[in-house]
């Protein structure tokens, strides 16, 4: 019985069954009263039936009755503390929970329980059980005064420094913790105190004496304290070692900022600087990013595994440090660093697996070998821990990245090595694409330029400057291509070409649109037929591909654009057309641009409208510039025409010198990496001198040969060119008998001296001349092939009234 009676003891103030229960009608009143409720409050039940609950409270507590019956009707249970004035008038504290009831007769009622609080080992807790409470938490706790000196302060709190809790006495934060940031604890103090506003969950990071070489994050809350009249005695606070989900957030907000800061161009080196950048100094105070060299190449790999007996040379990738004097053997990007056989680094290359040490000895040497420089040890260079870790990437090792941290910093430990393993494996990966990207896009590069002239042909109709800028960035590069293509009779043809898309297919589709081009230009066709026969070739060769049988060409000739024209500087004539391509502009001698009103033909392969041609006649010194749509606006002509207005302003200062004048449009309107490829074709005009031109009308007469021999004769000797009479003597005889013979009509023989000298025979015939090849007994049919013995090159071109045969004869090769 008596182990009953303490178990009675222990439990009263904790249990419900202990509580003195009381029953009140819907309006408050009283209606049962109990003897427990007498003895608690010494009314007995004729005093208390039928009073009003509130009655029976202090006035503070009376107020609150209505609002606590109003919330037990609407919300259920209601539990709280109240003070209840007894018979004899003292205050009893109590514990007050109320419960909605229904009656036997369907009233509904309200169930008042009252525990009493004072003497109640639950409740009138000494200070001796309070601090066994707060004894075994690991948070810790502390009460400072008004002036912020420490009054009380639990033994968990030691752990987080500044000694026991009867040293603290007396004294302040920055008494007892001189290392850690007291003013800024003392300052949320002195903000709970002035405000009575509780602060919960400040953060405060720094390095306790207790652990120097690590970082440590504690949150604290802070709370003030008041005396029974509202006036502040202190403030309570308590600390919470927050360190690992400090450093774990740490840890999320460097792979985060890896994620946006690494990879941002397919460019391996910056991709390597990046890794290194982001590195420092959150996770190292010095990263070293060293690759093989191939892969800064964007080659492929070299096969077969490397050993660690090897010296292994990498090139510098990218690399950072947090002071700058670490370390003094630093390397340029680029330059070769060879790595000592067995060494950490090279064992991480041919293992792929990362390595990691807490304290490096401080008198072995450096592991890297550097032209022209002096080995080291650790303790020199002022380096105390390192990792290593391989640059992997699909399975392949592309090279190592090493961490370092030095003396007086806390050493690498695992949680930093897989940190530092997820960097690199992120980083690795962008390696790994732009070393992808840089391959294709250099053999597209050497493939495009390799399509592209490499020196535009000497000629003496226009000056010429060509500029040509690749795309640089995920785009890579385009089909744009230009050409200047010499043709008879002194004229040349200026070619500006672009196939949609990019990359070696582009390239590959480009190459052929302007062998084409070329083809079709040396039968000497007019503008509007040269990319109607371009019309067709793209045409077919669409369906051949969806036929399958071109799949090493994917379809990439529709939809290219191309502007041909043919400049003639006898008379200053230009020609040209265009399929889906920007007109060209014009400047004039004097500075003034204009563009030609040149009507626009259907893109190539796609069918359309038949082509235009328009002729226009171009002053000497007059400039032409031909340009794909990558000159203007990035590649994204506006539809208000500024861009043009941009372009014109651009070219107004092209009077001068034509090379760097092309350089600086490109530069002016053209950003270093564009979106777009960009070809600029610029052609200044020239105008052959009427003393280079020798022209004669002959009557269809065979007796005038003998005449046209004469006369050609005499103008070669005017020109002193005497070692080119006797073959131009059997051109021109062979030329104009021909045209007597089979054509009829009106003759015309003209002499050009340019660079070659040019025979031509004009006739109304319209049937080309074929080259025979005569048996031995037959009497004619070797004019043409003598001719083709004779001429360095011979041709025929229809104009629109006949046609024109032609032979030219080198001025400087030695005749033969």
């Amino acid at each position: 019985m008596g182990g009953h009676k303490e178990q009675d003891v222990a439990r009263q103030g904790f249990d419900v069954a202990d509580a003195v229960p009381l029953l009140l009608d819907p309006h408050g009143m009283v209606s049962s009263w109990t003897g427990g409720a007498e003895r608690l409050l010494g009314y007995h039940a004729s005093e208390a039936v039928g009073r009003k609950f509130a009655e029976l409270l202090i006035p503070e507590d009376a107020e609150r009755v209505p609002d606590l019956v109003e919330r037990c009707r609407s919300d259920g249970d209601w539990a709280g503390l109240m003070t209840v004035r007894h018979r004899d008038g003292r205050p009893v504290a109590v514990m007050v929970r109320v419960t909605p009831t229904v009656e036997p007769r369907g009233r509904s009622s309200l169930l008042v329980l009252l525990s009493e609080l004072a003497g109640s080992a639950g409740w009138d807790m000494s200070r001796a059980v309070l601090e066994q409470m707060v004894a075994g938490t690991s948070i810790g706790i502390a009460i400072v005064d008004t002036e912020l000196r420490f009054v009380w302060s639990n033994a968990a709190l030691e752990q987080f420094g500044g000694g026991s809790a009867g040293r603290r006495l007396g004294l302040r934060v920055a008494d007892v913790q001189p290392g850690m940031n007291a003013g800024a604890v003392e300052a949320q103090m002195r903000h709970v105190l002035d405000t009575g506003e509780q602060v919960v969950d400040y953060e405060l990071v720094g390095r306790a004496r207790s652990a120097p070489l690590r970082e440590t994050a504690h949150m604290l809350s802070f709370t003030r304290l008041d005396d029974d009249r509202g006036r502040p005695m202190g403030v309570y606070y308590t600390v919470v070692d927050v360190s690992e989900r400090h450093r774990a957030r740490q840890r999320l907000a460097l792979l985060d900022r890896a994620g946006e800061h690494i990879g941002r161009t397919l460019d391996v080196l910056r991709t390597a600087q990046e890794l290194a950048d982001v590195a420092v100094p959150e996770l190292a105070d010095f990263v070293l990013v060293d690759l093989l060299e191939t892969v800064l190449r964007g080659a492929e790999l070299p096969p077969g595994p490397l050993t660690d007996s090897d010296r292994v040379p990498l090139r510098r990738a990218g690399h950072r440090s947090r002071y700058e004097d670490l370390p003094r053997t630093d390397v340029e990007t680029g330059a070769v660093v060879s790595y000592l056989a067995g060494s950490p680094p090279v064992r991480s290359l041919t293992t792929g697996r990362s390595w990691r040490q807490e304290q490096l000895d401080p008198l072995a040497l450096e592991w890297a070998v550097t032209p022209g420089s002096r080995e080291s040890t650790f303790l020199e260079l002022g380096l105390q821990s390192a990792m290593i870790v391989p640059v992997r990437a699909r399975g392949v090792t592309l090279g190592v990245t090493t961490f370092f941290r030095r003396r007086r910093q806390n050493p690498f430990d695992e949680d930093d090595l897989n940190l530092a393993e997820d960097l690199v494996s992120r980083a690795a990966v962008c390696v790994d694409n732009a070393r992808r990207y840089t391959r294709e896009r250099d053999a597209a590069l050497v493939l495009q330029r390799s399509l592209l002239p490499q020196r535009l042909p000497e000629q003496d109709a226009v000056e010429v400057s060509a500029c040509y800028r690749p795309a640089d960035e995920l785009t890579g590069l385009g089909g744009d291509w230009y050409d200047l293509i010499p043709l008879s009779g002194a004229r040349v043809a200026l070619v500006v070409g672009e196939v949609p898309g990019h990359g070696i297919d582009a390239a590959a589709a480009m190459g052929r649109l302007r062998t084409a081009v070329r083809t079709l230009a040396a039968i000497d066709l007019p503008p509007e037929e040269v990319l109607a026969h371009l019309d067709d070739l793209a045409s077919r060769l669409a369906r051949d591909e969806g036929d399958g049988k071109s799949g090493d060409f994917p379809g990439r000739s529709v939809g290219s654009g191309c502007l041909y024209a043919v400049y003639d500087p006898v008379d200053g004539q230009c020609t040209m057309a265009a399929s889906c391509h920007p007109a060209p502009a014009v400047v004039a001698p004097d500075g003034t641009v204009t563009f030609v009103d040149l009507p626009q033909g259907p893109a190539l392969g796609v069918g359309g409208p038949p082509f235009e041609a328009v002729e226009l006649t171009l002053a000497e010194g007059s400039t032409l510039a031909l340009h794909t749509d990558g000159l203007l606006a990035g590649g994204k002509p506006s539809p208000d025409g500024t861009d043009r207005e941009r372009l014109r302003r651009a070219l107004q200062g092209t009077t001068t010198a034509l090379e760097p004048s092309c350089r600086a449009v490109v530069d002016m309107l053209v950003p270093a990496r564009p979106y777009d490829d960009v070809a600029l074709l610029m052609a200044r005009t020239r105008r052959l001198d009427p003393g280079q031109i020798a022209v004669w009308d002959l009557p269809a007469d065979p007796a005038v040969v003998a005449e046209a021999r004469r006369t050609s004769t005499r103008q070669l000797a005017h020109w002193g060119l005497d070692d080119l009479v006797l073959t131009t003597e059997l051109v021109v005889s062979e030329l104009v008998t021909n045209a007597i013979r089979h054509a009829g009509g009106p003759v015309r023989l003209r002499l050009i001296r340019e660079r070659a000298l040019v025979c031509e025979v004009f006739d109304g015939g319209a049937t080309a001349p074929h080259l025979r090849h005569p048996r031995a007994m037959d009497e004619g049919g070797r004019g043409l092939l003598l001719v083709s013995q004779l001429a360095q090159r011979w041709g025929t071109r229809f104009v629109p009234d006949g046609k024109i045969i032609w032979a030219e004869q080198s001025l400087t090769a030695p005749p033969e």
